[in-house]
C-alpha cells in the first residue's frame, strides 16, 4: 500500500510518498513559495534531488507533484492508481477530533471552523485537502491531528482557572501540539524497552524551533506544555513561551499596539531570537554564545531552564517514569542542549552519560543515560510522516472492510 502524506502551509506544501508494506520512503519534497515570486518544487528520490518550477496555488502544486511522481524519466510510480490514500497533517482538532478521521466535506468545514485557534495552519491544511479532492476525487483522504494525542488529558491538566461558563462557551482550554511526534516516540520507546506501550511512562521532549514537553502515563498523554495555542510552554525559537498575561496589556499600553500586534510579537519576535538578538536558530545562537555573546548565552540558559522545569514537574505528576526522551531538531541534534537541560538532576535519579551524549549516532535510537541513572535517557528521532501514514493505512483498511 502506497500512502501520500501532505503537510500544507499557507505558502508551502510538503509531501512524502511511502511504501507501507515495508514502511520505507519512496520520495519526498516541498512546494515552496506557492503563489509568491519564484515558487519552486524540490523532489528527492533514490539519493537524488531535483528542483522544478513551482505553483501559483495549492491545486496546481498537487497536480505538479503528481506529475513529478509519475514522470516517465524521473517518476517513482507508473500511475496515480498506485496511490492508495492521502494523509493530511492538521494542527488543530480542538474538542471535535480526538483521533484521526476519514475526510469528507463536513470534516473539512469543521477544520476550517477551528481556524480561530490555528489561523496560520488550519486554513492551509483544509486548502490542501480541497486541492487533493479536486485533483484525485476517488482516492480516500485521512486527517491526522496534532492535538488528538492529548485528548486523553484529565480536566485538571487541560482546564484553565477561568470562569467555567467561558470555558463551556468558548472552549478555552489546553489542547497541546506535536501530538503525532510524541505518540511516535513513545511507541518507539515501548519497542526499545520491550514493553506494551500501555504500560510505558515517559517524559517526551520535542525540542525544535517550536517545542513541547509531554507527560505520558500508560502510553497516554496526561499533560503537555503547549496550551490553547503553541505560544504557551517552554522558550522557543521565536516564541516567548510561558508569560504573565498582564505583559500583553503592558506592551499594548507602552508600545501603543493592538492585542493582535503584541501576540504577533510574542509569537514571532521573542524566544531565542528576541533575547539573543542573533537568531532563532539554536545552532547560530550557540555559536554566538561560544564566541562570548552574553545575550546569546542568556537565551540558551532560558531555554534549558524552561525545559528543565517542565521535566521536573512532569516527573512529579507521573510519580516515577521509565525514561526521558529527546526528539525534534534540537532534541535530536544538540548534545549541548541536552547536557544543559539535564545538569544537576542527579537527586531526581537523572544522570546523563556525557560521553554517550556527545558521541551518539545521529538518526538512531540511542541510550545516553549513565549506568547509575534510575531514569533512562534516550534520543529517539521522530517520524511524524510515518506515524501519519500508519494511521491512514488503518482507517483505509477499515473503510475497505465496511464496503
Amino acid at each position: 500500500m502506497k500512502i501520500l502524506i501532505i503537510n500544507a502551509g499557507s505558502s508551502s506544501l510538503k509531501y512524502q510518498l511511502l511504501d507501507m508494506k515495508t514502511e520505507t520512503l519512496i520520495a519526498k519534497g516541498n512546494c515552496e513559495k506557492i503563489g509568491l515570486a519564484d515558487p519552486v518544487i524540490s523532489y528527492k528520490h533514490d539519493g537524488k534531488e531535483d528542483v522544478f518550477k513551482g505553483a501559483k496555488n495549492h491545486e496546481e502544486a498537487i497536480k505538479k507533484v503528481l506529475d513529478i511522481l509519475v514522470d516517465k524519466d524521473n517518476g517513482v510510480i507508473k500511475s496515480f492508481d498506485e496511490i492508495d490514500a492521502i494523509g493530511h497533517r492538521v494542527v488543530m482538532g480542538g474538542w471535535i477530533f480526538k483521533e484521526s478521521t476519514l475526510i469528507d466535506d463536513k470534516v473539512i468545514e469543521q477544520i476550517e471552523k477551528l481556524s480561530e485557534m490555528a489561523p496560520l495552519h488550519n486554513p492551509a491544511n483544509a486548502m490542501g485537502m480541497r486541492a487533493c479532492k479536486k485533483v484525485m476525487p476517488n482516492i480516500p483522504q485521512v486527517a491526522i491531528f496534532d492535538t488528538a494525542f492529548h485528548a486523553t488529558m484529565p480536566e485538571k491538566a487541560y482546564m484553565y482557572a477561568i470562569k467555567y461558563e467561558d470555558y463551556e462557551k468558548y472552549r478555552i482550554r489546553r489542547y497541546g501540539a506535536h501530538g503525532t511526534s510524541h505518540r511516535y516516540v513513545v511507541q518507539e520507546l515501548a519497542r526499545v524497552l520491550n514493553k506494551d506501550v500501555k504500560s510505558v511512562n515517559a517524559v517526551t521532549c520535542h525540542i525544535g524551533n517550536g517545542s513541547s514537553i509531554t507527560a505520558i502515563k500508560n502510553g497516554e498523554s496526561v499533560d503537555t506544555s503547549m496550551g490553547l495555542t503553541p505560544l504557551q510552554g517552554v522558550v522557543m525559537g521565536t516564541r516567548s513561551g510561558d508569560i504573565d498575561p498582564s505583559v500583553v496589556q503592558f506592551l499594548c499600553s507602552h508600545k501603543n499596539q493592538t492585542v493582535d500586534e503584541v501576540l504577533n510579537y510574542l509569537n514571532k519576535e521573542c524566544g531565542l531570537l528576541g533575547v539573543s538578538g542573533v537568531s532563532s536558530d539554536h545552532r547560530e545562537t550557540t555559536k554566538a554564545a561560544v564566541g562570548g555573546n552574553k545575550r546569546a548565552k542568556l537565551a540558551l540558559d532560558l531555554l534549558a531552564y524552561s525545559v528543565k522545569k517542565y521535566i521536573g514537574s512532569y516527573l512529579a505528576v507521573l510519580n516515577g517514569t521509565d525514561a526521558i526522551v529527546f526528539t525534534g531538531g534540537i532534541g535530536e541534534n544538540s548534545a549541548e542542549a541536552r547536557e544543559q537541560i539535564l545538569e544537576n538532576m542527579e537527586n531526581l535519579g537523572v544522570v546523563l552519560d556525557k560521553e554517550k551524549n556527545n558521541n551518539f549516532k545521529r538518526g538512531q535510537v540511542e541510550l545516553i543515560s549513565a549506568d547509575n541513572s534510575k531514569i533512562k535517557i534516550y534520543v529517539i528521532p521522530t517520524d511524524e510522516e510515518l506515524m501519519m501514514a500508519r494511521d491512514t493505512v488503518q482507517i483505509v483498511k477499515k473503510l475497505k472492510k465496511s464496503k
